[in-house]
């Protein structure tokens, strides 16, 4: 079934297929800052203190206020409606645990003891996206009385007035699945990578394998692996494909800032070092 016979209004369907890829975005970079997060607890817990702080830094700036203004701008119209109104108040209830597991992330004294934490924050989040991306929006997109369109309006103007909220550039760059083939792959090393050299260096560096996420949220795990590597480190990014599209979104989104290696070619992973100049 087309997300167009879902809607009650054109304009309504552009809106719930907006509204599903701002959730990848967060649910994406979410995903790849625990990632990071647990990789470096255990290799580089220097690492892991940054990565932590920009974890919380990140619920603060996005998360929170995502869930805020769903509750007063789109919940309302969902909770007159009876049959979703025990759905809602479910979901009011798991942003208070979404906020009180990022108190917790907040309050740990170290990386190490916020890993849980962190892991249980992603596990909940993506299972709060797929009911609303499930229930919620399809219903509000389906009730002709329900402009969706205006309501996600209206939260995007509450998160725009929001000053804890600083949206990210990523939000005007195209999601996995569009094709972007044409951008030029900087890479950088004697061979490539292709041999194995520098196997030393690569193995005090976090590894990201993307192969296993889910399609919809890839890019925006990888972006938010990316917010998470240090200036003067490198992260080494494990595909299923060689990711040009990916690698020509990164540099569209921070020009110059990271240069490429590949250390393998396939034919079942790509895997590729990502240093932050």
């Amino acid at each position: 079934m087309s997300v167009l016979s879902l809607a009650s209004h054109p304009r309504d369907a552009t809106a719930l297929e907006s509204a599903e890829a701002h959730h990848a975005r967060l649910a994406g970079e979410l995903a790849g800052r625990v990632k990071m997060l647990l990789v470096a607890v255990d290799r580089d817990p220097v690492a892991a203190e940054s990565i932590h702080a920009g974890l919380v830094a990140f619920c603060d700036r996005s998360l929170l206020p995502h869930a805020a203004a769903e509750e007063a701008a789109l919940y309302p119209a969902a909770h007159r409606k009876r049959e979703a109104r025990l759905l809602i108040e479910s979901l009011i209830g798991e942003h208070r645990c979404l906020a009180a597991l990022v108190d917790a992330l907040r309050a740990a004294p170290t990386p190490a003891g916020a890993a849980a934490d962190a892991r249980a924050l992603q596990v909940l989040f993506e299972e709060h996206l797929a009911k609303e991306n499930g229930l919620v929006l399809p219903l509000l997109a389906m009730t002709p009385e329900v402009r969706l369109a205006e309501l996600l309006a209206d939260m995007h103007r509450r998160l725009a007035n929001d000053p804890s909220d600083k949206h990210t550039s990523e939000d005007q760059h195209n999601e996995e699945g569009h094709d972007m083939y044409e951008g030029q792959t900087r890479e950088t090393g004697g061979c490539g990578g292709v041999c194995g050299c520098g196997g030393a260096e690569e193995a005090n560096e976090p590894e990201l394998d993307v192969r296993d996420v889910p399609h919809a949220i890839r890019h925006a795990t990888v972006f938010g692996a990316l917010d998470a590597v240090p200036a003067g480190t490198a992260m080494v990014l494990i595909a299923p494909h060689d990711p040009l599209p990916l690698l020509t979104q990164i540099e569209q989104r921070n020009p110059g800032v990271f240069s490429v290696e590949y250390l393998e070619r396939g034919p079942e992973a790509w895997r590729l070092r990502l240093s932050h100049r």
